[in-house]
C-alpha cells in the first residue's frame, strides 16, 4: 500500500465536498484524521488548514495529504510553501497518475467549485493505487535544492 493514511482539511468554500470525502473514505474503508474545518458558516484562512495537513503528512510515513478550498489554487500554493509537500491541483484522474508517476506528489488539492465529486473520487483512487517512477528523481532533487 502506498498511503495507509489521509489527512484532509478544507476551508470554509470546500466544507461540504470535505464532508462527502469523508463518507467516501468511509465507503472505502481507508483512515483519515480530519483537520477541519468544521463548518461552511464561518470565514477560516486556507493557509491554517494547509499547514496542518502538510505536518501531519511530513510526520507520518506513508500519508497522503487531501486540502480543498473554492478553487483549489490558494491550498496548492500553501502546501507547497512546506518543505518537503509535493502538492498538486488535481482535476483529472490522468493528473493524478501523472503527478505520483513524475513528481511523487503526497497532497492533493481540489477546487471545490470547479470539480464534480465523482471526479474527485477517480482521482483519489488513482493517486493511493499509482507508485512514484524513480526514473524521475534527479528533477525532483533539482526542486528540494
Amino acid at each position: 500500500m502506498i498511503f495507509n493514511s489521509i489527512a484532509i482539511a478544507s476551508d470554509h468554500r470546500g466544507y461540504q465536498m470535505k464532508s462527502e470525502l469523508i463518507s467516501y473514505f468511509h465507503e472505502i474503508g481507508y483512515s483519515y484524521t480530519d483537520f477541519g474545518t468544521d463548518n461552511e458558516d464561518i470565514s477560516v484562512d486556507y493557509p491554517d488548514f494547509a499547514g496542518m495537513v502538510t505536518d501531519y503528512v511530513k510526520t507520518h510515513e506513508k500519508a497522503l495529504g487531501i486540502l480543498l478550498c473554492f478553487s483549489g489554487v490558494g491550498m496548492s500554493i500553501a502546501a507547497n510553501r512546506h518543505k518537503g509537500i509535493r502538492a498538486v491541483l488535481c482535476y483529472s484522474e490522468e493528473i493524478a497518475k501523472l503527478s505520483r508517476e513524475h513528481n511523487n506528489a503526497n497532497v492533493l488539492c481540489f477546487g471545490a467549485g470547479f470539480i464534480d465529486l465523482s471526479i474527485a473520487k477517480n482521482c483519489i483512487k488513482t493517486f493511493i493505487n499509482t507508485q512514484y517512477d524513480p526514473r524521475h528523481s534527479t528533477r525532483l532533487e533539482k526542486i528540494d535544492k
